[in-house]
């Protein structure tokens, strides 16, 4: 029989884990909920943000949580050029245009990375490494402790902005019905270029988080977190952002759980199993609605 405490202790790593893959499939999902479009290269954004927090934490010093409110903002910035110059004069075409288009980019931002700071594999030991605090059977880092607050803080943030405020509404809206808000004066291309900025934000923050968590990143570590992602907003539904939450988590548990009692080979063959199951039984995921 498996102890109490190490099946708390695998619950805790899921969550732990799920927080990151949560800010990066919501941003994925906001993203897709607005515009419609499939962008592959959507992990390459968690990957900037890691670099841009680990540049700044190495040079200044600076606490890496607060750093990551400047990397969020950077990827606002980039994400608005990207989404600008390159997904909207393709917007209402072929997806194939979009899947070349953001393949494209994964290529690009890749070799742009290397080039600026080189293809190895780098850490950050982040300012509270080593540090734990024991609860019960369980000694919980400090810094997965401190993860899941700021996504949860950043979360909560997200949804008092797309439920309070007027551009969120409008956000919602275009989401919901593209020519309904068209019809009603609503500025979709406004909606798409900030809808875009925010996603590549939240997957900036999940880049940060991913440094702080002692994680090894370089220029080419996108791709896997990105696979991941498209596979949790499917679990949860596309267009989804609670099931983007609950998928992430269910995916992090699922993941740390079949590392521990399967072996590390299973970490990644489960969560696609239980994909696999839950498109066969409900293919709009835990959360769509038939027709999304």
């Amino acid at each position: 029989m498996v102890d109490i405490g190490i099946l708390l202790q695998i619950l805790f790593w899921g969550i732990y884990a799920g927080c990151i893959y949560i800010l990066l499939a919501t941003g994925l999902n906001l993203i897709f909920g607005v515009m419609k479009i499939v962008n592959f290269a959507h992990g390459e954004f968690l990957m900037i943000g890691a670099y841009i927090t680990a540049t700044i934490f190495i040079i200044s010093g600076i606490n890496p949580y607060v750093i990551i409110l400047v990397s969020m903002l950077a990827l606002v910035g980039i994400g608005a050029v990207v989404e600008r110059l390159c997904f909207r004069p393709i917007l209402g075409t072929s997806k194939l245009n979009e899947i070349f288009l953001s393949i494209g980019l994964i290529y690009i931002f890749q070799n742009g990375a290397a080039m600026v700071w080189g293809d190895e594999w780098q850490s950050v030991k982040s300012p509270y490494e080593g540090t734990a605090i024991p609860l019960g059977p369980l000694n919980l880092p400090l810094d997965y402790i401190i993860i899941m607050i700021v996504t949860a803080a950043i979360l909560a943030a997200l949804f008092l902005f797309l439920q309070k405020t007027r551009i969120g509404r409008e956000m919602r809206a275009t989401s919901q019905n593209r020519k309904g808000a068209m019809l009603v004066g609503i500025n979709v291309e406004r909606m798409d270029i900030l809808s875009f900025g925010i996603g590549c934000a939240l997957a900036a923050a999940a880049g940060t988080l991913w440094v702080v968590s002692g994680q090894v990143f370089n220029p080419y570590m996108g791709s896997i977190p990105a696979v991941k992602a498209f596979a949790i907003i499917i679990l949860g539904g596309l267009g989804s952002i609670p099931g983007a939450i609950v998928g992430g988590l269910l995916y992090g548990i699922a993941e740390n759980g079949a590392a521990y009692f399967l072996g590390g080979v299973w970490k990644d063959a489960i969560s696609f199993i239980i994909l696999i199951i839950v498109l066969v039984f409900r293919p709009t995921g835990l959360f769509g609605e038939s027709g999304e």
